[in-house]
């Protein structure tokens, strides 16, 4: 939380959400849209701007791609062939065939060969590999679907983030513009009693050194505002529009939290729980799918075809037929289905053991988002009744120095802590709006549609 009483505090908030994560980079660029975005316009073009998104889009298609390759398993294979083959020698056998010694001869093979067919083949019994196979890609599908909402999740905060930012930075700046204007009119009234003879020039020095100081802070207040609407160009991947419009205002909206649904919606819908149950699941496909790795195979193949090379006549092509029965049966392997079966299982293990700490810091990210929600209620509490004291300090500061019983000093300390409060109450407002989508964060709750 940022002390509401400093700039330095104003400062470190515009840093850190500065380094929120953002992965726009240069390509696509969102739409553009002619008066200004709301929360869920600036959304949803960040979610289309992202080009990481679509990188991890591609990669789910990827996924179903490869789901769809193991598939073709159960399918029977059908290829056809064509060959020429040219052979000389070839074994032939010389025979008599006239009274004077002359011989022909029986050629076994022909020089010429040809061959062409179609081979099909089917597997009839792998003892639930392709089985395995298909559930393990379907697992991995599922991850690559839980990560692309994994980062849409993330960037969608960034973008809050923000968007947020730029709102309380606008509210802040309003805050010193009243300061500014109040003490003009101070510093107007003094003047006035100087050139009277009832003040000093001491006084309206001293009043111009705050309004100088007022006016710095709203300088670096305009800084971090214009530095946030860079950020979000970029997260809109529009890196050379820096001004980029946002509609809003900081309003205090109070919810009530119910801890224990919180906590089950969160173990319902985080999308870390979904990757940590994912990972889980692929560990024991995989462990299982080591375990029929070394399993029989049964398949059958038939080959329909014409070719020459028979007898009597080898020159002649003829129709022919195959037919296949095969029953391949693992004997010995090194013992490498056994050492596969040791890593799947310590593969299991550290998924289960992961799944458990993804638990238990899942349960904590909402009993801490609870207790900011909580806290922030009462700070907010706490700064519209500073501001309300303040404001009522002011005019009492101001009524003793008119009737002659004050300082100016004391005008001027009262102006400040009126600024203050209302920085305060400014800050409290971000922080509890934006602990509520911290909030919906911790439990997997979709804030973008």
């Amino acid at each position: 939380m940022l002390s509401p009483f400093s700039v330095a505090g104003l400062l470190t908030l515009g840093a850190a959400l500065l380094a929120a994560p953002a992965r726009a980079q240069d390509g696509a660029a969102a739409p553009l849209f002619a008066d200004s975005l709301t929360l869920d316009g600036t959304l949803r073009s960040v979610l289309e701007a992202n080009p990481a998104l679509t990188s991890l889009d591609e990669l789910t298609n990827a996924a179903t791609g490869r789901l769809a390759q193991t598939r073709t398993g159960f399918l029977p294979q059908v290829t056809g062939t064509a060959t020429y083959t040219y052979l000389n020698p070839v074994a032939q056998v010389n025979f008599p065939s006239g009274p004077n010694g002359e011989t022909s001869a029986l050629k076994f093979v022909p020089n010429n060969n040809y061959d062409a067919h179609i081979t099909a083949q089917y597997l009839l019994l792998d003892f639930g590999r392709n089985a395995a196979t298909v559930r393990l890609a379907e697992s991995q599908v599922t991850t690559a679907q839980d990560n692309v909402a994994v980062s849409r999740r993330d960037l969608a905060f960034s973008a809050v983030q923000v968007y947020y930012n730029i709102l309380f930075m606008r509210a802040s700046i309003r805050v010193q513009d009243q300061q500014i204007a109040s003490l003009q009119a101070h510093r107007h009234e003094m003047q006035r009693r100087a050139e009277a003879g009832v003040s000093t020039r001491f006084d309206v020095t001293t009043t111009d050194v705050r309004i100088t100081q007022a006016e710095n802070v709203k300088i670096d207040l305009q800084n971090q505002l214009q530095n946030q609407q860079v950020q979000l160009a970029r997260l809109l991947h529009k890196p050379t529009q820096a001004d980029v419009p946002v509609r809003g205002r900081l309003s205090y909206q109070p919810q009530p939290v119910d801890l224990a649904a919180e906590l089950a919606k969160a173990a319902a819908n985080r999308p870390e729980m979904k990757l940590a149950r994912d990972a889980e699941t692929t560990a024991d496909l995989q462990a299982r799918l080591v375990e029929r790795s070394n399993k029989p195979n049964l398949g059958i193949g038939a080959q329909v075809g014409a070719k020459n090379g028979y007898q009597p006549n080898i020159e002649a092509i003829r129709a022919n037929v195959v037919g296949v029965v095969q029953l391949s049966v693992p004997i010995y392997d090194g013992n490498k289905n056994k050492n596969q079966r040791v890593e799947a299982a310590a593969n299991l293990r550290a998924a289960q053991a992961r799944t458990q700490d993804a638990q238990d810091q899942i349960r904590a990210d909402v009993r801490q988002a609870a207790n900011n929600l909580g806290s922030g209620q009462l700070r907010y509490d706490n700064a519209t009744q500073q501001v309300a004291q303040a404001t009522e300090a002011l005019a009492k500061a101001k009524a003793r120095y008119r009737y002659g019983v004050g300082a100016n000093l004391d005008v001027l300390d009262a102006e400040t802590q009126l600024a203050q409060a209302r920085l305060a109450k400014a800050q409290a407002t971000y922080n509890y709006t934006l602990g509520q989508y911290q909030m919906k964060r911790a439990t997997g709750e979709v804030i973008w549609r």
